[in-house]
C-alpha cells in the first residue's frame, strides 16, 4: 500500500508553497498531486494558483517524489496545448509526472469559459475523445486527427515524454464508460468512492462501493484481454463520511479495509486549517511516516 497526498494550489510559492511540497517529499509520500481547477468550491474566493506552473515549481524544488494532477479534465483544457505542457513538465521533473485525468464536473470550471455546462453524456463523450487524442499526442511525433470535439493538425511533440512510451495516466472513473477508458489507456485507476456524496453511503458500506467499481474495471479489462493487475488502484479520500485522519490507528484500520478490496494507493489531502480538509497536522505526519510499515 502506497501513501500519497494532494496539495491544494492555494499557497504563495515563496511564502509557503515551496516548504509544503518539500515537506511532502521529506515525509516519504509516493506522489504529491494537486487539483487542476480554475477555482474550487469553498476555496473559490481565496488564493488559487494554476496546476501546471505549481507542479513545475515543485519539480524544481524536489528530487524524488512523483508529481501529478488529480485531476485534469476537458472542462477548460484542449489536448493539443495540454500535451505540450505535459511533455515539458515531464522533462523538467526528470520523468516524475503522472497525469490524473477525469471527465470533469458541473462546478465553476464547467462554465468559466462562457459555455453552458455540458450534460453528463456530453462530458463522457468529450472525455472519451479527449483521452484518445491526448494518448496519440504523447506517443507519436506528429499527429493529425479530426474529431467531433477535438482536432489536431500536423501537431509535433518532439522529443516526446521523458517516460516511455508516455507519462502514465491515472484515469478517474466510477461509471462504465470511464472504467473502459481506464482499462484501455490507464496505468492507474482513481476512485473517490460513491459519486452520490458522503451522506448517501454508511461508513461501513463505503469499501463495498469501491469493490463493486473494481469488479466493473475487471470486466472492462477482460473485454480487451488486459490483466487488471497491471493497473494501480488509487483511492482519493475526503468524499465519504469516513474519518481516517482522526488517529494513526483509525487510518491503519481504514487503509486495511481498502487494501482488502484491491486498493494499492491512498491519497490524503494535505491539511488546510478552517476548511473541509482541516486535520491535526501531527497526526497527519504520524500517518505519513508510521502507517506504511504497518500496512506492508
Amino acid at each position: 500500500m502506497r501513501l500519497s497526498t494532494v496539495i491544494l494550489p492555494i499557497y504563495r510559492w515563496h511564502e509557503q508553497g515551496r516548504k509544503v511540497w518539500r515537506r511532502a517529499e521529506e515525509l516519504g509520500f509516493h506522489t504529491a498531486y494537486t487539483y487542476d481547477h480554475l477555482s474550487w468550491r469553498s476555496f473559490r474566493d481565496g488564493p488559487w494558483f494554476g496546476a501546471v506552473p505549481t507542479l513545475t515549481a515543485a519539480a524544481a524544488a524536489t528530487e524524488r517524489i512523483r508529481l501529478g494532477t488529480l485531476v485534469t479534465s476537458p472542462n477548460f483544457r484542449h489536448p493539443v496545448t495540454l500535451a505540450k505542457e505535459l511533455i515539458t513538465l515531464d522533462d523538467v521533473s526528470g520523468g516524475r509526472l503522472t497525469l490524473g485525468i477525469g471527465a470533469g464536473g458541473v462546478g465553476y470550471d464547467a462554465t468559466a469559459l462562457g459555455q453552458v455546462a455540458w450534460t453528463p453524456r456530453e462530458r463522457a463523450d468529450r472525455f472519451g475523445e479527449f483521452v484518445t487524442v491526448l494518448d496519440r499526442l504523447l506517443t507519436e511525433p506528429v499527429v493529425s486527427q479530426e474529431g467531433e470535439f477535438y482536432s489536431a493538425h500536423e501537431v509535433r511533440n518532439i522529443p516526446g515524454c521523458t517516460q516511455r512510451p508516455r507519462l502514465p495516466f491515472a484515469v478517474a472513473a466510477t461509471g462504465p464508460r470511464g472504467l473502459r477508458l481506464a482499462a484501455r489507456y490507464g496505468q492507474a485507476w482513481v476512485t473517490y468512492g460513491d459519486p452520490k456524496g458522503p451522506a448517501d453511503v454508511p461508513v461501513d458500506k463505503c469499501p463495498e462501493v469501491v469493490s463493486r467499481q473494481y469488479d466493473q474495471l475487471e470486466i472492462a479489462c477482460a473485454e480487451i484481454e488486459r490483466d487488471p493487475g497491471e493497473l494501480d488502484r488509487v483511492l482519493l479520500t475526503g468524499s465519504t463520511a469516513e474519518r481516517p485522519l482522526e488517529s494513526l490507528d483509525a487510518f491503519v484500520d481504514f487503509a486495511g479495509r481498502y487494501a482488502e478490496v484491491g486498493i494499492t494507493e491512498i491519497v490524503l489531502h494535505w491539511p488546510v486549517p478552517d476548511s473541509v480538509y482541516a486535520a491535526d497536522e501531527k497526526v497527519f505526519e504520524r500517518i505519513a511516516t508510521e502507517a506504511p510499515a504497518q500496512l506492508s
